[in-house]
């Protein structure tokens, strides 16, 4: 009989207005909104679970961490899909120190300047045969640069609309830069 009637004060109690206002703990459920992506949140932790297609992300705010729900993962971790669960995980320790994004927890998909990606994985130099692209931070066959221009021409219409141009560009020329391998005939254009 006593703890039906202690659980019914407590209840009273918190329910009830104390000072200035609601409890602390009734005022945070009803005012705190939930980030974008958020399924359930709370006010000292954030996120607590993301709504479909979001990936749980916990972030480092001092010694606190707090859980946020993003579309992608950020540089240096990669998303593991579940059904029940999506979450970003940290690129792998053995990928770490090179890697500054990674698809998976062994395949690397961009380095940090210095170093260069080859096969899913950042080293400081790429194998033999094969030339380094700082500017992708990749290793690649070894390529020469070639320009070329191509011209194309259409024939004019033969009713003109009244607000129309009376003569319309007939060609056009556009310039491009193509890779050619050192071993092939075989252009690519960039």
């Amino acid at each position: 009989m006593q703890i039906p009637s202690f659980i019914f004060l407590i209840h009273l109690l918190s329910s009830i207005s104390i000072g200035h206002g609601r409890s602390n703990i009734q005022r945070s459920k009803r005012s705190y909104n939930c980030l974008p992506g958020c399924a359930t949140c709370s006010p000292l932790n954030g996120c607590l679970s993301c709504k479909p297609r979001f990936f749980f992300h916990l972030v480092l705010e001092g010694i606190r961490q707090r859980g946020v729900c993003l579309t992608s993962c950020p540089l240096g971790h990669y998303g593991m899909r579940s059904p029940h669960v999506m979450f970003c995980s940290y690129c792998p320790a053995e990928c770490k120190p090179d890697c500054a994004s990674c698809f998976s927890e062994h395949f690397c998909t961009r380095c940090h300047p210095g170093s260069f990606l080859f096969q899913g994985k950042c080293g400081n130099s790429c194998p033999n045969g094969l030339a380094a692209i700082t500017e992708l931070r990749e290793c690649a066959g070894n390529i020469q640069w070639r320009s070329w221009m191509e011209t194309r021409t259409r024939q004019v219409p033969h009713f003109l609309r009244v607000h129309a141009d009376p003569c319309p560009h007939v060609s056009e020329v556009r310039k491009c830069i193509i890779r050619k391998g050192v071993n092939s005939n075989e252009f690519k254009s960039i």
